[in-house]
C-alpha cells in the first residue's frame, strides 16, 4: 500500500510540473506572437517570428527593369500636309545648308543615271531602293530642324559637328553608336534586295529587253495581256512596308533621344498602327515628291530631299512624346 500511495503522489507531482510548463514554441508562433522565451535549457532568449498563412508572394511587374516606351499619339488625316508646311518653313530658314543635301542627292542620281543609262532595269530598282534608305541620310537634316526648334543657330558647323560627334561617340557611347550603324546596314540591304528583285523581275519576265524608259513604258507597263507591271509594285509594296514602318520616326527618335534600337523600331510600327490612314497619306506623298523630282531631270531633288527631311522631323514630334526618356546632349544630338 505505501508503494502505490507513493506512486500515486510521484503521478500527481509530474502533471502539476507539466500543467505549469511553457507551451511548445510552435504553438506560441502559431498563436501569432512574436515573443522571447527561455527554453529549459537556459540559453539565451529567441525572438520568433509570426507565421503567416497562405503567403502569396508578390510577382514582379512585367515592366519592372524596362526602360520607359515613348508614348504615340494619335493625328488627324490632315496632319502630313503640315509637316510639309513645317518643312518647307524649316528650309527657307537653313537656306543653302539645306539645300547641300538636295545637291549631293541630285548628283548621285546623275552618276547614277550616267552609269546605268542603257539598262533602265538597274536604275528603277536603285532609285526606288533610295527611298528606303532616305531616312539614314537625312540625319543632319533632322539635326537641323531639332536646332531651330530649340532656338539655337544653324549652319555648316553644325552639320559637321553632328557626324563628328557621331563618330566619337563610337567609344564614349558605343550602343547608341552601334544602333545608327545596325539601323543603316537593315536599311541598306533592304534596298539592296529590291534592287536585285527589281532587276530579276524586269529581266526574266518582260517580254522585250529593256534598256530605256520608253521600253519599260512599252513592255512592262502597257504590255498586253501581262500583269508584270502590277506584279512588280505589289512586291515592291509588300518589301517597303515594313520598311516605312521600321523607319517612319526611327532615325530621328535615335537622334533625338537615349533608346535603343529596339525600341526605336517597335516605337516607329505604333505610330503606324495608331495611325494607319495619316501615315498612308504621309507615305504616298514621299513617293509622289520623290517620283516628281526624278521626273524633272533629278533637279526637283534638289528641293524635295530636305524639304521631306525636315517635314519627317516634324512628323516625329507630332507622333511620338519621348519626354519621358532621356536626351542626347549637344545642339548636334550626340549620339
Amino acid at each position: 500500500m505505501a508503494t502505490v500511495g507513493a506512486r500515486r503522489a510521484w503521478v500527481r507531482a509530474w502533471a502539476t510540473t507539466t500543467a505549469a510548463d511553457p507551451p511548445p514554441l510552435a504553438a506560441r508562433a502559431a498563436a501569432g506572437g512574436i515573443d522571447a522565451h527561455q527554453d529549459r535549457t537556459g540559453d539565451a532568449p529567441v525572438k520568433v517570428a509570426p507565421i503567416v498563412p497562405n503567403a502569396v508572394p508578390t510577382p514582379l511587374s512585367p515592366t519592372a527593369g524596362r526602360p520607359p516606351q515613348p508614348t504615340v499619339r494619335t493625328i488627324h488625316l490632315s496632319q502630313p500636309l503640315r509637316w510639309l508646311a513645317l518643312g518647307w518653313r524649316d528650309l527657307g530658314r537653313c537656306g543653302a545648308v539645306s539645300l547641300l543635301h538636295g545637291l549631293a542627292m541630285t548628283l548621285f542620281g546623275a552618276v547614277l543615271a550616267l552609269l546605268a543609262h542603257d539598262q533602265f532595269w538597274l536604275l528603277a530598282g536603285a532609285f526606288s531602293g533610295f527611298l528606303l534608305v532616305a531616312p539614314v541620310l537625312a540625319t543632319s537634316l533632322y539635326a537641323l530642324s531639332r536646332a531651330l526648334e530649340r532656338g539655337e543657330p544653324v549652319g555648316f558647323k553644325l552639320l559637321r559637328a553632328t557626324w563628328i560627334r557621331w563618330q566619337r561617340s563610337r567609344h564614349t557611347n558605343p550602343a547608341g553608336y552601334w544602333s545608327l550603324v545596325r539601323f543603316g546596314l537593315l536599311l541598306g540591304l533592304a534596298g539592296t534586295g529590291w534592287v536585285l528583285t527589281s532587276a530579276a523581275l524586269i529581266t526574266l519576265q518582260a517580254p522585250q529587253p529593256i534598256h530605256t524608259p520608253l521600253d519599260f513604258v512599252r513592255h512592262v507597263m502597257l504590255a498586253p495581256g501581262q500583269y508584270l507591271f502590277e506584279f512588280w509594285l505589289l512586291v515592291g509594296g509588300l518589301l517597303a512596308a515594313p520598311v516605312f514602318a521600321s523607319s517612319v520616326v526611327a532615325m530621328p527618335l535615335l537622334l533625338d533621344r537615349r533608346v535603343s534600337l529596339l525600341q526605336a523600331v517597335l516605337t516607329s510600327w505604333q505610330a503606324v498602327l495608331a495611325n494607319p490612314l495619316p501615315l498612308a497619306l504621309w507615305a504616298t506623298l514621299i513617293m509622289g515628291l520623290t517620283l516628281l523630282g526624278m521626273l524633272t531631270l533629278l533637279l526637283g531633288l534638289l528641293v524635295v530631299v530636305p524639304l521631306l527631311g525636315h517635314a519627317s522631323w516634324h512628323a516625329y514630334r507630332d507622333l511620338v512624346d519621348a519626354s519621358a526618356l532621356p536626351e542626347r546632349s549637344g545642339s548636334a544630338g550626340e549620339v
